[in-house]
């Protein structure tokens, strides 16, 4: 006969004083051919509970206080969690002893009441009590960490509430068994914040006399999920705690710094396991595995030397990883010599060992040694499995002989083994160097066979014929059932197009694009832009347009990308016809342009020399409100503006670029103050060059020199000689910056330094420019200053300098300042003489001249002449001549001149 019992929760009981319900646990917990339903507070027997039939008349308990998990695992980590668990043989007993044969077991009904007990009333409640024919039992420690083991294999919710309900009851106290069963649970659960509060606990009741038995219980989940920081917190913290670890400790941490590459943290482990003066041969190993993968090789052959030190009796596994060890790096001698040692250990013969020996001889390609080794395992009993063919497979590839390799890989097939995808690439390479398009048409027979996508068997294909310069002869193997699986497969198809593409075969990626069988339009129209990218990037600009012209079209909803890159690469190769006509297209389809196609537009302009037509294009962009330009197009608007001398449009930008988020670089510093220098007023073109040096950027050489070009028209000589003392320590004045701060000097007065400059720019080995001798011409000649004109004018003579317009200009504006007519007119045969003629400042210069001299009737000849030479006169000429008619008194002729000026649009100002 047998008695029934269902443990459950008071809260899952309803207070009724009729009936009591029960809610039963996810799965029912059965102790030998016992079914126990026990309540917190209160128990009760239901004496129709139906029961299966069951084959035995026992209950056993396991009550080991040790006994944490039952492991069906096997082999080394079987041994790692036995130690961890500390597992014993199970101590039974047989409570039948407790009962009489035949008798019911009941148990004591407290009927619920309405009413609120008292303390000791409730405090007798929690405790679950047992009665048989009027007698109570008490439920001891023991039994409660028989239940929670019970519940422990099948309720992980379960197994934490009745632990709470022990630590209400005071079961807990030294009960270091049922915290091994909580923290299993919470291992499981991943509740590591839960694990850490019940270690804490344990340390503060036990102190000293905790074990490693609960941290190795930790560790172990950590090692389960390989989790190799969550075990490192429990190993600290055991030895924070002065706990003493034991050797399945540091055989798990080991194993889980293994998995997870952890160097520092295995160190550490492995010196404190030394220390503890522990064996653990699986730490050995695991040491001299991690030092081997990160390449390591002194440390790990430092671990084998402690090996011998320590006196570890080496398993299988310590031999194969000090093979491993010696052949990675190469050392196959010590190698052999190791796998002799194992030998002579009496460690049967390993075809693990001998695979390792063949993979070394085959990367430093030996491959005499690793045939000799292969052809002598059957001569040792031992067979060769897929890992000893994939090796040699390897070896023969890496060493570039295609025969034996190629045996090799038959050979593997024949043994039914299947290669792995490391081999099938070594024989596609080996296939495409030696020109074996039968042999590879084979491997992708078997790449398919294997299950592998085309588009990565493509991929291995390409990167093949690519390493040998062959990818000319790619169309021939692809060819058949595999190139239509090509054509029906956008990823594939594209591979190979860009392939091609990449490799100049541009009519066999036209050809690819004609057979394809795939139709996704947007996808088709992405990979010819690709294509098209791919040829602008490699320059080939014509095999770009030859893709363009073949691809499908439509012109009333053209491709905005693609015909933006096309009128890029139309400007490249200067063929600005077609890239207008590309614009005016897509312009009149009504696409909305975006800030790239804009960019694009506005350099296509300026390349061409249109900076009008790109005005026009940065207007319409204005219009378009969701238009936010980048760095670089605001850096193209600034450079057009600036060459169009559009100098509000420069500032308005400035103020606009101002109150944007993006960040000025040095380049972009460079560019405002070049193109906005005569826009913006000198003060705002100070700040924003002293917040470029702030900031550490380095103004070039052109932006030195507009600023010393801005002072020293300003006349802030001051300013100017810092701009040039910058400019010289950091190597990068020129000529121009002499020229420039030569003539700031001049125009300021400041003979002194500017001769003292002239001689700097000589010392430092620039020759005196003509731009130089005009500055001090100019300046010794509005000073009047004429000794040292001519002195200035000989010394240009004599130099190596061809005077210009400008020179000339100089002259005879100076020489009609004296009133010497006659050096005026010997300036203009020397120009004659030169076959330069006359320029619109010469002619406007020679004008004032002849008005300064009296010569009313030859300065109305000057205009008559450039009328004649086509040179169309200005509002300088026309008020020059007005001034020349007043200074000699002929004031009817000079008012006739003013209005001709008001009907051709001229203003008087200056009159």
């Amino acid at each position: 006969m047998a008695a029934s019992f269902k443990i459950f929760s008071a809260k899952d009981i309803y207070e009724s004083p009729k009936s009591v319900i029960f809610a039963n646990f996810d799965r029912t917990c059965s102790i030998g051919c016992i079914q126990l339903q026990v309540t917190f507070g209160s128990c009760y027997v239901n004496p129709f509970t139906r029961l299966k039939p069951i084959s035995f008349s026992r209950l056993s308990l396991s009550l080991s206080s040790t006994d944490l998990v039952d492991l069906s695992e096997s082999g080394n980590q079987d041994s790692i969690e036995k130690e961890v668990l500390n597992l014993k043989g199970n101590n039974k007993k047989n409570i039948w002893k407790r009962f009489r044969d035949g008798d019911v077991l009941k148990t004591q009904t407290i009927s619920k009441t309405p009413f609120r007990k008292n303390n000791k009333e409730q405090e007798q409640d929690n405790v679950p009590s047992f009665c048989f024919n009027g007698r109570k039992i008490d439920t001891s420690v023991e039994y409660c960490n028989s239940i929670l083991k019970q519940l422990e294999q099948c309720n992980d919710d379960k197994t934490v509430s009745f632990f709470e309900w022990m630590r209400s009851n005071g079961k807990l106290k030294d009960n270091v068994t049922a915290y091994n069963f909580v923290l299993r649970v919470l291992g499981r659960k991943e509740d590591w914040d839960a694990s850490e509060m019940l270690i804490r606990e344990l340390i503060t009741e036990l102190g000293s006399q905790l074990n490693y038995q609960v941290f190795n219980t930790l560790i172990y989940s950590s090692y389960k999920r390989v989790l190799p920081k969550m075990g490192t917190k429990w190993f600290y913290l055991m030895l924070e705690n002065g706990v003493q670890p034991n050797i399945a400790t540091f055989g798990m941490l080991m194993s889980l710094y293994q998995k997870g590459g952890n160097v520092e943290e295995a160190e550490f482990a492995f010196r404190q396991m030394r220390n503890l003066k522990l064996i653990c041969q699986s730490a050995y190993s695991a040491m001299i595995t991690i030092y081997t993968r990160v390449g390591f090789y002194d440390k790990s052959e430092e671990i084998i030397l402690l090996m011998k030190e320590d006196n570890v009796v080496p398993n299988s596994e310590n031999w194969l990883v000090q093979i491993n060890a010696y052949s990675q790096q190469g050392k196959l001698e010590q190698a052999e010599k190791m796998l002799t040692s194992m030998l002579e250990a009496g460690v049967p013969p390993n075809i693990v060992a001998y695979n390792t020996l063949i993979t070394g001889y085959g990367k430093v390609s030996n491959m005499t040694s690793a045939e000799s080794i292969f052809q002598n395992l059957r001569s040792i009993r031992l067979e060769p499995d897929e890992t000893t063919y994939r090796s040699m497979i390897e070896g023969w590839g890496r060493a570039g002989h295609y025969k034996e390799a190629k045996w090799y890989y038959q050979e593997l097939k024949k043994s039914g083994y299947k290669p792995n995808s490391s081999n099938m690439f070594t024989m596609i390479n080996l296939q495409a160097r030696h020109k074996d398009e039968e042999g590879t048409l084979e491997t992708l027979e078997d790449m398919r066979t294997m299950g592998c996508q085309y588009s990565s068997i493509l991929s291995s294909l390409l990167q093949a014929y690519e390493k040998v310069e062959r990818v000319d002869k790619v169309p021939l193997v692809l060819r058949g059932s595999f190139y239509e699986h090509v054509l029906v497969d956008q990823t594939s198809c594209s591979i190979l197009v860009m392939a091609y593409v990449k490799h100049h075969l541009v009519d066999d990626a036209l050809r690819v694009l004609s057979d394809k069988q795939w139709k996704d339009l947007i996808f088709q129209d992405n990979l010819y832009h690709l294509l098209i990218c791919s040829c602008k990037e490699l320059g080939l600009y014509e095999e770009a347009i030859k893709i363009y012209s073949h691809m499908p079209k439509s012109d009333a909803n053209p491709n905005l990308h693609i015909t933006c890159t096309m009128i890029d690469i139309y400007s490249i190769i200067g063929r600005f016809t077609e890239a207008k006509d590309l614009y005016l297209n897509v312009s009149s389809s009504g696409i909305a342009f975006d800030m790239v196609t804009y960019s694009v537009i506005v350099r296509m302009f300026v390349k061409a020399g249109s900076l009008k037509d790109a005005c026009l294009v940065l207007d319409k962009m204005e219009k378009q409100k969701d238009i936010v330009p980048d760095i670089f197009l605001l850096r193209d608007m600034l450079r057009v503006y600036q060459r169009c001398g559009l100098q509000e449009k420069l500032a308005d930008l400035y103020f606009k670029l101002l109150k944007t988020e993006i960040s000025w670089d040095q380049e972009m510093y460079n560019c405002v103050i070049n193109c906005c220098a005569r826009a913006l007023p000198v003060d705002e073109l100070t700040r924003i060059f002293d917040e470029m040096l702030q900031r550490g950027f380095s103004p070039s050489t052109i932006t030195f020199n507009v600023m010393l070009d801005v002072y020293g028209k300003e006349k802030l000589l001051k300013k100017a000689r810092k701009v040039f003392w910058m400019a010289r320590k950091q190597g990068l004045h020129d000529v121009i910056s002499y020229n420039t701060i030569i003539a700031a000097y001049g125009q300021s007065k400041d003979f002194t330094n500017m001769r003292a400059t002239v001689r700097k720019m000589e010392f430092s080995g620039f020759s005196v420019s003509l731009e130089a001798y005009n500055c001090m011409l100019d300046a010794y000649g509005k000073d009047s200053q004429m000794e040292n004109f001519r002195s200035v004018l000989q010394r240009l003579k004599e130099s190596s300098c061809v005077s210009d317009h400008y020179t000339y200009g100089i002259l005879i504006n100076i020489y009609g300042e004296q009133g010497w007519i006659e050096e005026v007119a010997a300036v203009l045969s020397e120009l004659k003489v030169c076959g330069m003629e006359p320029n619109l400042c010469s002619y406007n210069t020679l004008i004032k001249a002849y008005g300064i001299g009296g010569m009313v009737e030859e300065a109305v000849d000057v205009v008559k002449e450039m009328r004649e030479k086509r040179i169309e006169p200005d509002h300088i000429t026309y008020i020059n001549l007005v001034h020349a008619l007043q200074r000699n008194d002929n004031f009817l002729e000079a008012v006739k001149w003013s209005l001709w000026m008001k009907q051709m649009g001229f203003s008087n100002a200056n009159r």
